[in-house]
């Protein structure tokens, strides 16, 4: 690409800029949910991949946790096993499961370290079973089916929620120059395996490693307000007023709790980033503005 004098001052302009952000965050890491558009749209993926390179040879440490929810259920349509939601979740048995493992732990997570070493990163592809470093244990839900007096506990199988977070395999990676890939699939104490939303794990990855930041990447411009407007930085006081007056309801409650999750157990922030917008994680990075939703426990902080 040719540039004229204009355009190449510009660029020397931007980078000139950056310098403050570089120092803030060179040698902290930081824990991006990859996920949405940015991991289906190949010029996304492509500028998602460059972005992660960029952060790792400026010093700072990226760890990569994706998610694959639609990648699952089109293997389960070819393999013509039913998909079954109670509350939004998928019911997943052992064949569910061991379809699971295959397209997060083998497709999608190679095909995004494939991304990330063709634009000149290390990256290494991870399961919860490797070296057990996520613990797991079954996730039960509460459902109440029409005509039910009170909620009843539901199994639905090989679905879990996080028990604990062994950082010693991150922390070889990191001091290694890898960057790791981490597929959301954790493990119990028996060695049954558990799918687990990718958010949650981005969280606990997160407060585990003591992140600088915690991105997670959506298909949406950030929190709203009730009447549209993107809501760009928060406290956690703020959140839950508007999760409390109903402002943040439905399919956004589980990623903002998330969020909250970690800011209140020592992440310096946590962001939600629009992942439709390319090279999203730089301008969240690198930017004041950012594209998504800031929270941090400081108000005065944007």
């Amino acid at each position: 690409m040719a540039f004229t004098r204009e355009s190449a001052l510009d660029v020397a302009q931007v980078l000139s800029e950056s310098l403050p952000y570089i120092q803030r965050f060179a040698g902290k890491t930081l824990v991006i949910k990859y996920g949405g558009n940015a991991m289906t749209d190949e010029t996304l993926q492509a500028g998602f991949a460059r972005d992660i390179v960029l952060m790792k040879a400026i010093g700072i440490n990226p760890i990569v946790v994706h998610g694959g929810g639609p990648q699952i259920g089109d293997m389960l349509k070819k393999l013509n096993i039913e998909s079954k939601f109670i509350n939004g979740m998928r019911v997943t048995d052992s064949d569910t499961m061991d379809v699971v493992e295959m397209v997060l732990g083998g497709q999608v997570n190679k095909d995004i370290v494939n991304l990330i070493n063709r634009a000149g990163g290390k990256a290494i592809g991870l399961t919860g079973k490797d070296s057990g470093f996520i613990r797991a244990k079954k996730l039960f839900v509460k459902h109440q089916a029409e005509g039910m007096t009170a909620p009843e506990q539901v199994d639905i199988g090989h679905v879990g929620e996080v028990s604990s977070i062994d950082t010693s395999v991150l922390s070889v990676l990191e001091n290694s120059d890898f960057i790791p890939v981490i597929a959301p699939i954790g493990v119990d104490s028996e060695g049954n395996a558990y799918n687990i939303n990718a958010d949650l794990v981005a969280g606990k990855v997160a407060e585990a490693v003591n992140a600088e930041k915690l991105m997670l990447l959506t298909n949406i411009s950030g929190v709203q307000d009730k009447e549209g407007n993107v809501l760009t930085g928060l406290s956690t006081m703020q959140v839950d007023n508007l999760i409390a007056d109903g402002t943040i309801y439905g399919g956004m409650l589980p990623k903002i709790s998330c969020a909250l999750s970690a800011v209140n157990a020592g992440v310096t922030s946590a962001v939600i980033v629009d992942g439709r917008v390319p090279h999203a994680t730089l301008l969240e990075i690198f930017t004041d503005t950012g594209v998504g939703t800031l929270i941090t426990n400081k108000s005065s902080e944007a």
